[in-house]
């Protein structure tokens, strides 16, 4: 089968591997079609992604149809077209105990922690896929994506009329705007460096109040001014950025929070007496849990939310390597790449 390795930063190999053997008790067979390209693999490329180590198979971001199910499941069948929950958790840590998985001890997410789906086939536990008789391969693809910003979302408890600040406006950025706007919040900010990205929030999302400025003190007067002095008492930062998530800190009305959805690997750093003095409330987004591709599917299937326009770049696996430097450009104008097997 059709197999690509990240083996190196900046080095993919494209490779025939062996199929998998059959699926064992509550396992799955899935025929992988559409992998989503997003800021982990860019960094892994790169080689600054956290937890993680070479040779890898990236793609976690899947539209899959079922192949062949193992014993004892009940909940696909063969040819179900399904979102993949990446996300392969112990169940027995304390974490996974109080219903957080998403963070369990033991993770191990496809594509990062362990190989992932850039390969025609894969084995995947049975209760990780999540059907729709709907959506199209590529759209279940994006699942994944926006499970991010909805649990970024629900950490945060948006109370009704609250002004938000997002900044990054790639994949996960929009993901959060797309949850921010349905939380009933009140003025809402976005901020990138990039005009066209901000271009793509005020026509796909109607957001009026952008900041392009990559200047952070400039950004800083440009908020004040949007927000009359009192700054967002909400502040998501998707940027992945340390520079970025640094100066967010500076951006937070007193009693307000923060939550950083992006990560980077290296050391975050803040001026302590003023993180105290406004008791900023700093939260971690990590993943998202079963519960939301569940809600994000229901939504995609209404058409309340349609990521569609998102994809701008398609690409056949084999031409992955040889096109994937060209995704980092910065004038490349991707904003989600789908890779089709």
């Amino acid at each position: 089968m059709k197999t690509i390795t990240l083996t190196e930063p900046g080095a993919f190999a494209f490779s025939e591997t062996s199929e998998p053997a059959a699926p064992g008790s509550g396992e799955v067979m899935v025929r992988v079609r559409q992998v989503g390209i997003c800021g982990t693999d860019y960094h892994a490329y790169r080689g600054r992604q956290p937890f993680f180590s070479y040779p890898r198979i990236l793609g976690h971001e899947l539209g899959v149809i079922v192949e062949a199910v193992g014993a004892d499941v009940n909940s696909v069948r063969v040819g179900d077209q399904c979102a993949v929950e990446p996300y392969l958790n112990c169940g027995k840590c304390i974490a996974c105990r109080r219903g957080k998985s998403n963070c369990c001890s033991r993770l191990q997410v496809l594509g990062v922690h362990t190989d992932g789906g850039m390969r025609d086939q894969i084995i995947v536990p049975a209760h990780k896929l999540h059907r729709s008789e709907i959506l199209p391969l590529e759209q279940l693809a994006l699942v994944e994506t926006l499970g991010i910003g909805a649990h970024a979302v629900e950490r945060a408890g948006i109370e009704k009329g609250e002004t938000v600040l997002i900044t990054g406006a790639g994949p996960i950025g929009l993901s959060v705007l797309t949850f921010v706007l349905a939380s009933g919040a009140g003025k809402i900010i976005v901020r990138d460096v990039s005009e066209e990205r901000l271009a793509f929030c005020r026509t796909a999302f109607g957001v009026t109040n952008t900041i392009s400025t990559a200047n952070a003190d400039e950004a800083l007067v440009q908020l004040n001014q949007l927000t009359d002095n009192d700054l967002p008492t909400v502040v998501f930062d998707a940027t992945g950025n340390p520079s970025s998530m640094q100066d967010a800190f500076r951006c937070v009305a007193p009693g307000g929070k923060l939550i950083f959805v992006g990560l980077f690997s290296g050391d975050v750093t803040f001026h302590d007496p003023d993180f105290h003095r406004r008791e900023i409330t700093l939260y971690a987004s990590r993943n998202s849990r079963p519960e939301d591709f569940t809600r994000i599917i229901s939504l995609m299937e209404s058409g309340a939310i349609n990521t569609s326009p998102w994809i701008t770049h398609r690409m056949p696996a084999e031409s992955l390597p040889a096109a994937f430097p060209d995704l980092l450009k910065p004038d490349s104008g991707v904003l989600k790449a789908i890779v089709e097997f």
